[in-house]
């Protein structure tokens, strides 16, 4: 479970809404987009959800990445086991932010990937959320 302080709990008590976002479901998988594992994050969820704490997931959508079928049908099985998720929300990757790495001389290392579309946010809204009620 997240370790979090009283004053963060306490916190989270008067918090109307918490924007939550999943880099990968797949913790190997977040660790190579990310270098950091999911852990945490999901477990925050969890938290959440047992305390009542009504949360929006969100989840960045990057072709051939974190749209695979089984990541999502996966993802899908979280967010059904949590009880406070109100809406889940799927952005489309976007190579706008790509100059900032280079001029700071750091390899973009998404550089091979094309810009997410409105298909691929459909794929994945219909395998994730179908008829679900968020």
């Amino acid at each position: 479970m997240v370790n979090l302080t009283d004053d963060i709990k306490k916190l989270l008590s008067l918090t109307d809404l918490v924007l939550l976002d999943i880099k990968h479901i797949d913790d190997e998988k977040c660790k190579k987009l990310v270098g950091k594992s999911n852990k945490l994050e999901l477990d925050f969820a969890r938290y959440l959800s047992a305390n009542n704490i009504p949360m929006w997931i969100r989840q960045v959508i990057i072709p051939g990445i974190t749209d695979d079928v089984q990541d999502l049908l996966k993802l899908k099985d979280f967010i059904s086991s949590l009880k406070s998720v109100q809406k889940v929300e799927f952005l489309p990757y976007h190579n706008m932010g790509k100059y900032k790495w280079e001029n700071l001389g750091i390899k973009y290392g998404l550089n091979d990937v094309r810009p997410a579309n409105d298909d691929d946010i459909k794929k994945a809204q219909e395998i994730v959320i179908g008829d679900n009620p968020f």
